[in-house]
């Protein structure tokens, strides 16, 4: 196995950013304690999840019936990992208690093979593994194998991770090459990459290549979902799923020679990710050319400038290259949680940085807009605008919804959310035998040990008010050790200084690196020249023709209509315009600053208020304008919302 970077624990990392600071300590103070009451079904005016209820029945301690999303054990398992993340980190040993006695009724509900699934184990027992493409069996055992191995790192208790074990060695039992195995796949992946995690803290080889069957086995002729299919008659959970598109689940062909991101994103995501995984463990160069293509692919033809990715509501998928409109778009939070999680993964084999500039992207805009700062409502879907009484149900609309949820009957994204903000130290550092990684700035401390001999780092992080990055190394004595600090492609012109003094340094795969430390305290300073500005899409990129975004580092500003008033589509700006830096809104996290600008309203006043069209009259009247970081629209009132802005070049 070639050498990938490592993540350094939780539990020496303190993440004190004022932006991810805010959201970090949401997570235990209100996310996985409200999260806790919906599982159990006792918030008043959210969708039913039967999660607590559908275990028991499961465990044979409750009489009824097993109600839900087919997949809705997953709810559980991500709250857990969540959890363990929280212990991990410092902030959730309070949940312990009530963690260790979930996992007991899960160990209960368990059967005596050790398969374990709430649906299929009190509504279909007769049906184990025939419906792969729609029965998300071994997307569930994805799932409680994440759990079980983060809940053992954080703890060191072994319940969960012995139940999660018995399943994983059943499901290596029951599918391969074998004459009496199934030769099948996941319909929605997610496992592979929990078997590879399973066989790292195991080293038992059994997962490592169930993991690999399942992605080699994938789009082989004969295909097993058209056989699948084909013998049941059609679809048996989900009616959209009639007429199946194998590109859908990637299974149209091996994955190994998918150029493109096809199909589900969420589903793209997970399987590349594990992809990743198993070309660092394998040396697999064949699986490293695909991730490499497919992400070329996401990166320049197929995401959003928010990182947000999937732009069909329909199915929820990619569909082709540039079709990237903006008010019916899906981009799903966890398809970008997922592309959070592929890029990382690329630079841990690579060392590149570039890929985490795209995992930033995802991190500061999509992802942390999915939630709102009380900790308790939800976007599933991330619309670039919005108008809210366009967004209506039984419409090609009704799934755009104008203000977060308290909850979704199909719920994957606010558990994913938590656990990706509860464990989210993994993406501001990694280490090698060379030293440390900074990949993101966010404000934290962090303790590492090098020839034993403890490290501290200490990052104070103003990249998104003045750009400026301080980095404190202490070492108790001089040790060879380098520290690689990411380049983002945003940066202006980059200023250094080392213990007070301008320095130069050199740069290797997006990464300027510092070596030599002393004993005692060493100051790094960086200076990224960060200022807001415009930017434009592709020509190809129909809707964003004459249009243009707000950005400043990292972050995709957006008007809203409680700014800047009702119709923000008649707003046209000059690209020229002076963009000024303004004071940030006192209940929004982070101390982000607004930006204030001049446009013009276009009106048509040829066009009475009782008509719908009519003669050519505009009127144009100048205006001030507001705009705000894009992660924290919806979070004062409901209304409009605007990405991208009509460009205004005057005559």
């Amino acid at each position: 196995m070639a050498e990938g970077l490592q993540s350094i624990k939780l539990r020496d990392i303190h993440i004190t950013d004022p932006l991810f600071g805010s959201y970090s300590k949401l997570v235990s103070e209100k996310i996985i304690p409200y999260q806790w009451e919906i599982l159990n079904d006792r918030v008043e005016n959210a969708a039913p999840t039967y999660c607590i209820q559908n275990f028991r029945i499961a465990a044979g301690e409750m009489q009824g019936e097993r109600k839900g999303v087919v997949f809705q054990d997953t709810d559980l398992y991500k709250w857990i990992e969540a959890v363990a993340y929280c212990i991990e980190n410092g902030s959730g040993a309070r949940f312990e208690e009530i963690a260790d006695e979930v996992i007991e009724l899960i160990a209960r509900a368990q059967q005596v093979d050790g398969y374990l699934n709430t649906y299929f184990t009190v509504t279909a027992p007769q049906k184990r593994w025939t419906n792969l493409v729609e029965g998300h069996e071994l997307y569930c055992a994805g799932h409680l194998i994440e759990a079980a191995v983060a809940y053992y790192n954080a703890t060191g208790k072994t319940s969960l991770l012995d139940t999660a074990k018995k399943y994983a060695d059943l499901i290596c039992d029951v599918f391969g090459r074998g004459d009496e195995q199934i030769h099948g796949y996941p319909g929605h992946q997610e496992i592979e990459l929990a078997l590879i995690k399973l066989y790292r803290i195991t080293r038992k080889r059994c997962y490592l290549e169930c993991a690999k069957y399942f992605i080699e086995e994938r789009g082989s002729e004969p295909n097993y979902f058209d056989e699948e299919i084909k013998k049941r008659g059609g679809s048996e959970f989900f009616h959209e799923f009639d007429n199946y598109d194998l590109k859908y689940s990637q299974s149209h062909i091996p994955p190994i020679q998918q150029r493109t991101a096809e199909g589900h994103a969420v589903r793209a995501m997970y399987m590349f990710s594990a992809m990743a995984d198993l070309a660092l463990e394998l040396e697999d160069d064949s699986m490293m050319e695909a991730c490499q293509a497919v992400w070329s692919n996401i990166t320049k033809k197929r995401m959003y400038i928010t990182g947000s990715i999937g732009s069909s509501g329909v199915l929820e998928r990619f569909t082709a290259d540039y079709d990237l409109p903006n008010r019916t778009n899906y981009s799903e939070t966890c398809a970008s949680i997922g592309l959070m999680m592929f890029g990382q993964r690329m630079t841990s084999i690579t060392k590149n940085a570039e890929y985490y500039d795209t995992v930033e992207l995802a991190l500061y805009n999509t992802v942390l807009a999915g939630i709102g700062m009380t900790g308790d409502r939800y976007f599933y879907v991330n619309p670039l605008e919005v108008v809210p009484d366009f967004c209506t149900d039984h419409s090609y609309m009704m799934h755009v919804k104008p203000e977060r949820q308290r909850w979704f009957s199909v719920a994957c994204c606010p558990p994913n959310l938590a656990r990706t903000l509860a464990s989210l130290g993994q993406y501001i550092y990694a280490r090698d035998k060379e030293g440390i990684y900074i990949n993101q700035f966010i404000s934290s401390t962090a303790e590492l040990e090098v020839e034993n001999r403890k490290i501290q780092i200490n990052l104070e992080s103003g990249l998104l008010q003045d750009g400026k990055v301080r980095l404190s190394v202490y070492l108790p004595e001089a040790v060879p050790f380098m520290v690689k600090i990411r380049i983002p492609k945003y940066a202006g012109h980059l200023k250094l200084r080392r213990n007070g003094l301008k320095t130069e340094c050199r740069e290797e795969k997006g990464y300027a690196l510092f070596s030599e430390f002393d004993s005692g305290e060493n100051l790094i300073e960086l200076d990224f020249d960060i200022k807001p500005r415009w930017v434009g899409a592709n020509d190809w990129v129909r809707d964003d023709e004459g249009k243009m975004a707000l950005v400043k580092g990292p972050c995709v500003y957006c008007l809203e209509e409680v700014d800047n008033g009702e119709n923000l589509g008649a707003i046209y700006v000059d690209p020229k315009t002076l963009l000024e830096e303004g004071k940030p809104i006192d209940e929004l996290f982070g101390n982000l600053s607004t930006i204030r600008y001049h446009g013009t309203r276009l009106a048509n006043v040829g066009i009475g208020e009782d008509e719908l069209y009519g003669e050519l009259l505009l009127q144009e009247t100048n205006i001030s304008l507001m705009a705000i970081p894009y992660c924290h629209w919806n979070n004062r009132e409901n209304g409009e919302m605007l990405v991208w802005q009509k460009m205004y070049l005057g005559r």
